[in-house]
C-alpha cells in the first residue's frame, strides 16, 4: 500500500484558475488539473491507494468553503484535511466543526496565512487543535513564491511543537531548503516529516542523514501533488537503500497508524 500525506486540489469551478495562479507564482509545471479527478487519475496511474488533500484557507472568509469542499471529497481514497485562518474570529469555533465534521487534521501555510509558527498569538489555536485530536501539518521552511525571512523554520516549528500536544507533520523533509537546520533542530523530536517535494530539491545525504538521526518510524511519504508526481518521490524512496520493511513503514505503516486506518 502506498500512502501520499500531503496532495492538493480545488473545487472545479475555480481549478483552473487557482492552478494557472499558483504555477506563476512559483514557476512550477502541475502534473495534474488541480481538481479531485485530476488526482486520482495520477494516483492510479503512479500506484498510490490513498491520498491526504490539504486545503488552505488564504483568509478569514474562506474558511467554511473550503472546510465544506475538503469534506464533499472524503472517500475511500482520499482523506481530507481541514484549514483555519489563524486570524479569523471564528478559528476556534471552526476547528470544532472540523472535528465535528469527522475530518483527521488541519493543514496550516505560514507564507500563505502570513504569521510565525511560534507567535504566541497560535496557542490558543493550537490549544484546541490538541485538545480535539486533529492532526497539525505545517508547510515548513522556503516556498518558491515567496523571499524570506521564512515563517515555519526548523528553529521557530522546535518552539512551536511545545504548545502542541497532538502529531504534528513537517512538509517537505522538515523544512524545504533548510536541511541542515531540520537536522539540528527537528530530528529526534516526536515531530513527523514528510517527504514532499523532495525529489531532486532536497539533497539524498540530507534525507538519508534525516532518516538515520530522526528514525523511519516518522517518515511519511508525500509528494506535494501537484507539483509532483507520486512516480518522482517514489523513485526517491527507493534510491535511498532502505529495508523492505523500512520503505514499508514510509510508504504507508506510519500514515495508517497516524490515521487509524
Amino acid at each position: 500500500m502506498v500512502i501520499d500525506f500531503h496532495t492538493h486540489c480545488f473545487p472545479e469551478k475555480i481549478a483552473e484558475r487557482a492552478i494557472g495562479k499558483l504555477s506563476a507564482t512559483s514557476g512550477l509545471m502541475p502534473y495534474t488539473d488541480g481538481t479531485a479527478e485530476g488526482l486520482k487519475k495520477l494516483m492510479k496511474q503512479d500506484g498510490v491507494d490513498i491520498s491526504v488533500v490539504l486545503s488552505i484557507a488564504t483568509n478569514a472568509a474562506q474558511q467554511t468553503s473550503v472546510n465544506n469542499f475538503a469534506k464533499s471529497i472524503e472517500s475511500e481514497t482520499i482523506v481530507p484535511f481541514g484549514s483555519v485562518y489563524p486570524d479569523a474570529e471564528d478559528a476556534l469555533n471552526e476547528l470544532e466543526r472540523i472535528h465535528s465534521m469527522g475530518l483527521k487534521g488541519v493543514k496550516f501555510h505560514p507564507e500563505y496565512q502570513n504569521f510565525f509558527v511560534d507567535d504566541e498569538k497560535m496557542k490558543p489555536i493550537y490549544k484546541k487543535i490538541s485538545e480535539l485530536g486533529l492532526i497539525c501539518v505545517f508547510h515548513a521552511g522556503e516556498d518558491y513564491g515567496y523571499m524570506p525571512p521564512y515563517h515555519a523554520t526548523p528553529k521557530r516549528l522546535l518552539r512551536a511543537l511545545s504548545w502542541l500536544d497532538t502529531p504534528v507533520v513537517a512538509a517537505h523533509w522538515g523544512s524545504q531548503g533548510m536541511g541542515q537546520d531540520t537536522l539540528q533542530y527537528l530530528c529526534g523530536t516526536e515531530i513527523y516529516i514528510d517527504t514532499a517535494f523532495g525529489y531532486g530539491t532536497t539533497p539524498k545525504p540530507i534525507q538519508q542523514a534525516i532518516l538515520e538521526k530522526h528514525g523511519v518510524e516518522k517518515i511519511l511519504f508525500a509528494t506535494d501533488c501537484p507539483w509532483h508526481a507520486p512516480a518522482m518521490e517514489l523513485f526517491q524512496i527507493e534510491s535511498l537503500g532502505l529495508s523492505d520493511g523500512e520503505k514499508e513503514q514510509i510508504k504507508s505503516g506510519n500514515a495508517r497508524r497516524l490515521l487509524k486506518i
